[in-house]
């Protein structure tokens, strides 16, 4: 038979383990009724808490959670390189998990790090779990996406992204754009639509829009819709790998770049810059962000009140060789 758990006496009273866990170590408020209840489930149990775990809650862990939607070379990669190196240089540790975008695993992470002494938590989701999050009774900063108004965020500019790149399409004299972008789920996507179709209205340029996986984008799908759309002259991808596959098949169909068509990425990754020809790209500070979310979630965990809730990064357009003049 298995030993109960925390976990066990927390469903069996009702309560989060946070709960339990103030009540065994005699830290925090918790109602005097609940108390009562969660000795008494402790005791019928059997539970015995772990006595290392106990005294972990009365000191500084130095560890922090992180959870990221996938892991890899780009965006991700680099954002986990970012907290992690400033995470080192403060003398913290960090734990982190990867959803693979699945909001049901995000909500087993938090579970899990629930059941452990992590500081705080740095988030990048594309979920709402809101309640969940308030649940941990830590701090937390999100990235990439604002979650909620009252939780502290670490957000490229990513309306602005779009704009860069509808502006550059537009002065290369393109007419017929297409869009390759993320899913629609991701607000991400919708923000960078947001802000190249407020820059290619003004113009009443009719852009075509494609959802495709960022990661792993579909080369046969990307082949029709060329060859379904021949006189496309300007192409915006939501991100470098996407505008790596575009550039390939555009090549294999005969189309110079940037003569017949002008190709632009999204994340400025150092291949952007190995390819022939050269890839023009919209470029975020991504380790910048890992760094500075580490920063603010320290500053939470000390007390420390934030300059801004919700900080808004620059992006900037990288000319390259995909691109050309009007």
């Amino acid at each position: 038979m298995m030993k109960p758990t925390i976990r066990d006496v927390a469903k069996k009273a009702n309560v989060s383990v946070s709960t339990v866990s103030r009540v065994i170590n005699q830290k925090g408020y918790v109602h005097e009724e609940t108390k009562v209840l969660v000795n008494k489930i402790i005791k019928d149990l059997g539970f015995i808490p772990n006595q290392l775990a106990r005294s972990l809650t009365n000191r500084s862990s130095k560890i922090i959670g992180v959870i990221v939607p996938h892991i890899g070379p780009s965006f991700y990669g680099e954002l986990l390189e970012g907290i992690e190196s400033q995470a080192s240089a403060y003398g913290y540790k960090i734990m982190f998990c990867h959803t693979q975008d699945d909001p049901d695993r995000e909500l087993e992470y938090l579970q899990f790090f629930e059941s452990y002494n992590i500081e705080g938590l740095i988030i990048a989701s594309n979920f709402s779990n809101r309640d969940k999050l308030a649940e941990l009774n830590i701090p937390v900063v999100t990235v990439d996406h604002i979650l909620d108004e009252n939780i502290p965020s670490i957000t490229s500019d990513n309306v602005k992204g779009g704009g860069l790149a509808a502006t550059k399409l537009i002065e290369t004299g393109a007419k017929n754009i297409i869009l390759f972008r993320g899913p629609s789920f991701l607000l991400t996507t919708m923000e960078r639509t947001i802000g190249f179709l407020n820059e290619s209205k003004k113009h009443d340029l009719f852009v075509d829009i494609f959802d495709f996986d960022l990661l792993f984008p579909d080369f046969k799908l990307i082949e029709e819709i060329l060859k379904n759309n021949p006189h496309v002259d300007g192409i915006f991808t939501f991100s470098d790998t996407l505008a790596f596959a575009t550039l390939n098949i555009l090549q294999k169909l005969g189309k110079k770049v940037p003569q017949d068509v002008s190709l632009i990425g999204y994340d400025n990754t150092p291949y952007s810059n190995w390819v022939t020809p050269s890839i023009t790209t919209v470029h975020q500070s991504v380790n910048f962000m890992g760094k500075q979310s580490f920063i603010n979630l320290t500053r939470l965990i000390r007390g420390v009140e934030l300059d801004s809730l919700h900080d808004i990064i620059d992006v900037k357009l990288i000319e390259r060789e995909t691109t050309k003049s009007k």
